[in-house]
């Protein structure tokens, strides 16, 4: 498959007085993961410069003053020896070396120069074409010249423009500035959707100098809470290729390993198949549930009985066989397994409640397909994780649900009761009524413990959280996600529109707390706003999305009319 990267280039003279501009762009490659034996080389036949190692090959060229080509360029190492710190020095002057090949660890900058009278502007175009051969990425050079980059770009413009409104959404219902976001949260989630379904958790690199990995990957948690709020935005045609996606990784036992790589290979992992010298499963078990929760919420939407059929056997059946033998044959809870934050392993009442929605969704299938003993046998299992999280997991003297439980050799329980904000899991999947009085209690300390006191405000993930922590004074720092799921829960026990106000005030912070460009990082800094970690996440995108269609559909659900069934507002319909 070839590919290109265009970009468009705007530039204004804002002066009084004529003014020479020159533009570089450096290019600093490390071709199939690693900067060992890279060639940089200019091609004066396309007067552009290419970068290749094996079958992968870059090929880098410009548009500007009404001709194609490059007006300067370099190549050189870097990152080797005394003094090689990288080509982009040799711009520094303003003047480009013309060095026309360098191998080994190698970078280029290319230069395009503009001469601007005052108060004028002037665009130039530049691109990268990726392929496998110097065939493939001239071919798709030449095409982008003979159909010019102009042309190229309107047609792209338009057909996203066409793919973010296909549904129709009722804009009318929502602040003008959240429906820009929801806007440019699908555009994102997208950049960040693999065609052979995988979804990934974000393409960021400042997460590798944290730990030397990426997000690069698809967890399978990530991306069913990814695809439950593309199919409420009407994407099925995205989820159908994750859905297969899955059903081609999940293992022949039936559960899913921590993350894969975008082509469905096994990714990096920090969580054990020993542990205090016993053999263990290194799995988080809630990505398991959520993938078939999300399933039947696809299923319900979409109706495609075509489709599900196909994964009837191999991911659904499988992954619910699965939930039930994984229970500890006295609690009837799930065994223990790493939490969705991937720091500890113990019984979560986020991965019980997950496992709850799991078993109940497998039933639902398997009830449909007229297996009728043994949708009873799922669902009795999820009524027993139920029975069994008011016993174990629910602390009656704090009012709220545990964090997370682990049952000791001597049958003590260990009891870790931090407030965490996971556990709004309790009624997302459906293990209790969000109306409940042990919900709201859980929620209510939710809110007070984790809400960041500053000027900033959102929620922390749990209490003392240390990662990318800033400041001591509050709980962690905020993070999109997490602030999303106390609007989630205030959507769902809203009575009537005022109720619904807690919610848009939220919704209202996460599109104030945005980067410029419309991005939501990981999490920010409960001072400056500065955006932390990944930027942008896909899963805070995503839950944005489907807390601006949750809300949206209760707006609606509660102004139906008693006597018709019609909301006042179903047929309203604003562009932005």
């Amino acid at each position: 498959m070839v590919e290109v990267e265009l970009k468009k280039l705007n530039v204004e003279n804002l002066s009084d007085n004529e003014k020479e501009v020159r533009i570089f762009l450096g290019h600093d490659f490390h071709i199939l993961g690693n900067n060992i034996g890279d060639t940089a080389v200019f091609r004066p036949e396309v007067n552009g410069l290419l970068h290749y190692k094996g079958n992968r090959y870059f090929l880098i060229n410009v548009y500007a003053h009404k001709k194609y080509g490059i007006d300067q360029f370099a190549t050189g190492n870097k990152d080797v020896g005394t003094g090689l710190e990288g080509t982009w020095r040799d711009a520094e002057d303003g003047l480009l070396s013309a060095n026309p090949v360098a191998q080994g660890s190698v970078d280029s900058v290319v230069g395009i120069n503009l001469r601007l009278k005052p108060g004028t502007q002037d665009t130039c175009f530049y691109w990268i074409c990726a392929g496998k051969n110097w065939n493939e990425v001239s071919m798709l050079s030449n095409t982008v010249v003979k159909k010019t980059p102009e042309v190229i770009f309107k047609r792209t413009f338009d057909y996203w423009k066409l793919w973010v409104d296909k549904e129709g959404l009722n804009y009318n219902l929502i602040p003008e500035k959240l429906a820009r976001l929801y806007k440019r949260s699908l555009l994102i989630m997208r950049t960040q959707i693999d065609n052979q379904g995988g979804i990934i958790a974000a393409n960021d690199s400042d997460v590798v100098y944290f730990n030397r990995d990426t997000y690069s990957y698809v967890w399978p948690r990530d991306g069913a809470l990814a695809a439950y709020a593309l199919d409420l935005a009407g994407y099925s045609e995205l989820t159908d290729r994750f859905f297969n996606f899955c059903a081609r990784i999940i293992e022949k036992e039936g559960y899913f390993m921590h993350k894969y790589t975008p082509s469905g290979l096994l990714a990096s992992s920090w969580h054990p198949w020993l542990k205090d010298k016993k053999p263990q499963l290194p799995i988080q078990e809630d990505e398991t549930a959520l993938v078939i929760w999300a399933l039947w919420n696809h299923f319900k939407t979409f109706k495609d009985i075509e489709f599900i059929k196909l994964l009837y056997k191999p991911l659904i059946k499988n992954a619910a066989d699965f939930m039930m033998n994984y229970r500890d044959t006295r609690t009837r809870l799930p065994l223990p397994s790493y939490d969705l934050w991937e720091e500890r392993q113990g019984v979560l009442t986020f991965t019980a409640s997950a496992v709850y929605g799991g078993l109940t969704a497998a039933a639902s299938f398997v009830q449909t397909f007229g297996e009728e003993e043994l949708a009873q046998e799922y669902r009795e299992g999820a009524a027993d994780i139920r029975s069994a999280m008011d016993k174990y997991l629910y602390l009656e003297k704090e009012k709220r649900f545990a964090r997370m439980i682990n049952f000791k050799r001597d049958g003590e329980i260990k009891i870790d009761a931090t407030i965490d904000a996971s556990l709004y899991g309790v009624f997302a999947f459906g293990a209790y009524d969000p109306r409940d009085e042990k919900v709201k209690s859980t929620m209510e300390q939710v809110y007070e413990k984790l809400w960041c006191k500053t000027s900033m405000g959102g929620l922390a993930r749990y209490e003392n959280d240390s990662y990318y922590r800033r400041r001591a004074d509050v709980p962690g720092n905020p993070w999109f996600v997490t602030t999303l799921w106390l609007a989630q829960y205030y959507i769902a026990i809203a009575k009537d529109k005022n109720g619904l106000d807690r919610a848009l005030r939220i919704m209202e912070w996460v599109s104030g707390h945005a980067i410029f460009s419309g991005c939501l990082a990981e999490q920010v800094d409960p001072l400056s706003n500065e955006p932390l970690s990944v930027s942008p996440l896909t899963w805070s995108h995503a839950t944005y999305i489907a807390v601006i269609q949750e809300y949206i559909n209760k707006l609606l659900e509660i102004e139906k009319c008693p006597t018709c069934g019609q909301s006042k507002y179903s047929k309203l319909q604003v562009r932005i």
